[in-house]
C-alpha cells in the first residue's frame, strides 16, 4: 500500500527498478537511489515490519522484514509504502539480494 505522500510519489517516479539490496541487523534490506527524493512527509523514529521508507542521511531506501525494537536515530525515516505479505522470504536470504520494485494493480 502507497502513503499518500509527496516523497511516496516521487519514489514512484523511479519505477519499475532492479536493485542489488545489502542486509542490515538481520531486519531490513537497504539500498542507494540514483538521485535524492523530495523530502516531504512524516520522519518517524520507530518502525513497522512492512514498512518500505526513505533514510535521509543516505539516499537510501529500507524494506524492514523484521522488527528488533530499536528505534532509528535522527532525522528517522519517511516511510512511502507499507508490504503486506512476503517479507519472511527474506530471513532465507541473509546477505545481498537482488529486487525487483515495481508498482502492481
Amino acid at each position: 500500500m502507497l502513503i499518500d505522500t509527496e516523497t511516496a510519489r516521487d519514489f514512484l517516479t523511479l519505477l519499475p527498478m532492479t536493485v542489488r539490496a545489502n542486509d542490515y541487523m538481520s531486519r531490513e534490506k537497504y539500498w542507494h537511489l540514483p538521485r535524492p527524493l523530495v523530502v516531504k512527509g512524516d520522519r518517524q523514529s520507530e518502525y513497522e515490519r512492512g514498512d518500505l521508507g526513505f533514510w535521509i542521511p543516505n539516499n537510501d531506501m529500507a524494506l524492514f522484514y523484521n522488527h528488533d525494537g530499536s528505534v532509528l536515530p535522527n532525522p528517522g525515516l519517511i516511510v512511502v509504502a507499507k508490504i503486506a505479505s512476503g517479507l519472511e522470504i527474506f530471513n532465507k536470504y541473509p546477505g545481498l539480494v537482488e529486487l525487483k520494485i515495481e508498482l502492481v494493480d
